[in-house]
């Protein structure tokens, strides 16, 4: 589950998952993606023939901006399942987290005392904090169901709204919001419009028809990278250092 549960993931994430939301007229998300790869495109397009309960622990990992466990709808029907759903949350806010502190977009003294006094100071600390506290209030002889105190599981939502409003909306993420998607896009319609372009990009002869075509664009650029993204869109736009030295020669 915890291997299949983010392999639906576009490049540059909600910027990337956004653009193909639009451009599909069926919609797009990562989850439903997810599922998709492991159901349909794995195997040569046989799939992997997974178990129910993984499938649906990749299908209920996610949460959005909904609640984590109280008051969740749809939760995992698996202990393993709930328990990716639950580890997924404490590892974005503390990643998201960091990557805003090295990049300068927060300051520690930004983020609310309340919050780093239930959550802790630092990347480890606030990692063992929310592992013990899982560990405290889980009693599957009670209940059967991966649990966290309503105290931790309120900071870390608070977390996560705080980072929407202060990180994900900041101006300047928000320019490089705006910069990935473009990106998408472009690399959407050209991969769609170009068979040569789509030939030597993916390997395999363009679909025979423009929704075919579309579907299969979208589950390609759904499987990169960043950086592949990236290096695709500078390999179709960006001259190679050594041909234009000998154009110039010419």
């Amino acid at each position: 589950i915890a291997l299949g549960h983010d392999l639906g993931h576009t490049p540059f994430g909600h910027a990337g998952e956004a653009v193909l939301n639009r451009l599909m007229s069926e919609g797009f998300h990562h989850v439903v993606q997810s599922v998709r790869v492991v159901e349909v495109l794995e195997n040569q397009n046989r799939g992997l023939n997974l178990t129910r309960e993984v499938v649906d622990g990749i299908a209920r990992h996610s949460k959005g901006r909904g609640n984590i466990i109280r008051g969740a709808e749809r939760l995992p029907s698996t202990l393993e399942g709930q328990l990716v759903r639950i580890s997924d949350i404490i590892a974005y806010v503390n990643h998201d987290t960091d990557d805003a502190l090295r990049g300068g977009v927060l300051r520690p003294s930004d983020i609310p005392a309340r919050l780093r006094k239930v959550l802790g100071h630092t990347h480890s600390q606030r990692i063992a904090r929310a592992v013990k506290d899982i560990i405290r209030n889980t009693n599957l002889d009670h209940e059967p169901k991966i649990m966290m105190s309503e105290e931790m599981e309120q900071a870390l939502l608070q977390m996560r709204d705080f980072l929407w409003d202060r990180v994900y909306d900041n101006p300047t993420v928000h320019d490089e919001f705006i910069k990935c998607q473009r990106l998408i896009e472009e690399l959407f319609h050209l991969l769609c419009s170009s068979d040569e372009l789509y030939l030597k990009a993916t390997g395999s002869e363009p679909e025979g028809n423009q929704r075919a075509r579309r579907r299969a664009v979208c589950d390609f650029i759904a499987g990169m990278t960043d950086r592949y993204a990236i290096g695709l869109f500078k390999a179709i736009h960006l001259p190679m250092p050594w041909p234009v030295e000998m154009i110039r020669m010419k």
